[in-house]
């Protein structure tokens, strides 16, 4: 089996035609570094070419599935990063090609040929919303949670699932509000395919993983195919695109680096208490002023 920092990927005895992919940073929540996303490009490569699975299972180790993207000591410090440029003017195809490629790596799970599964407890949120919504099918416990919540400020989801997964108006829904959503309102909308108590999460997992484990690995590829044409057709990559170039914008716009001087000056848990709040958000000229004023400018 290959060795991982971040994760790990294997098969057990009991069951040689299922791989399981484990997010393993359970100190942090399983949040994504970024090392995370080209070793979930990896593990996946090395299930595909294991000719005996035929089905991965994506999971997170600890208390949930992933936590996002693992921002604290970039939003607390004023690090020099594609993502987080702190030299002015800002270059949008800097950090477009460092998401791009984590958006690729992330989709390396909707493009693998054999069907993936991400099982969710506790929260799948932000980033770690990406890489459950990229996987085929979402096996959800009733008390687990998935959202976006950074769409309130400082993120665009850059593999742009939500539509494709819940249609226009729902999307426009979780985009809108930066909300989240536990499995049973996720299994009413048709977003997870089965939503069950946490203790029941494990064997669902296992008997739909079993079903599918069951059909030829070419059958499998074929089906895949077919559905993921149709949403190549729909513009699936067109839109990513441009939600990876506005993910940027929204880190360096006034909103974006208002937000990013709240959380050096006060700390990220502050920042992100006021973004989730619901409380408004400072933009354009009021975030500008505030801006000066955290840096200390006027």
């Amino acid at each position: 089996m290959p060795n991982f920092s971040t994760l790990s990927i294997a098969v057990r005895e009991d069951a040689p035609n299922i791989a399981r992919l484990v997010l393993d940073r359970p100190g942090r929540f399983n949040a994504i570094d970024d090392v995370m996303p080209e070793e979930i490009r990896a593990a996946v490569e090395w299930a595909e070419k294991n000719d005996d699975v035929h089905v991965v299972v994506i999971e997170g180790a600890g208390k949930g599935f992933c936590g996002g993207y693992d921002l604290v000591a970039y939003a607390e410090s004023e690090i020099e990063h594609p993502c987080q440029q702190e030299s002015e003017p800002w270059d949008p195809m800097v950090d477009y090609a460092f998401m791009k490629k984590n958006t690729e790596n992330f989709m390396s799970l909707w493009k693998c040929s054999k069907p993936t599964i991400a099982k969710i407890h506790g929260a799948a949120v932000a980033g770690g919303s990406d890489i459950a919504l990229c996987c085929d099918l979402i096996v959800m416990a009733e008390d687990a949670r998935i959202g976006y919540m950074p769409t309130r400020v400082w993120g665009c989801p850059t593999t742009a699932m939500w539509t494709f997964k819940l249609g226009p108006a729902r999307a426009k829904e979780m985009m809108f509000t930066g909300n989240m959503i536990d499995g049973r309102k996720a299994a009413e909308w048709g977003l997870a395919n089965v939503c069950v108590p946490v203790e029941r999460l494990e064997a669902e997992t296992r008997k739909l993983a079993d079903r599918i484990a069951g059909v030829p690995k070419s059958h499998l590829a074929m089906h895949k195919m077919v559905v993921n044409q149709v949403m190549l057709t729909m513009g699936l990559e067109q839109t990513q695109s441009l939600a990876t170039l506005f993910d940027g914008i929204t880190r360096h716009n006034p909103e974006g680096l208002w937000f990013r001087r709240y959380a050096q000056k006060h700390g990220f848990k502050a920042a992100i208490e006021w973004r989730d709040s619901g409380r408004p958000i400072p933009e354009r000229d009021e975030a500008r002023r505030l801006i000066h004023e955290m840096k200390g400018l006027d």
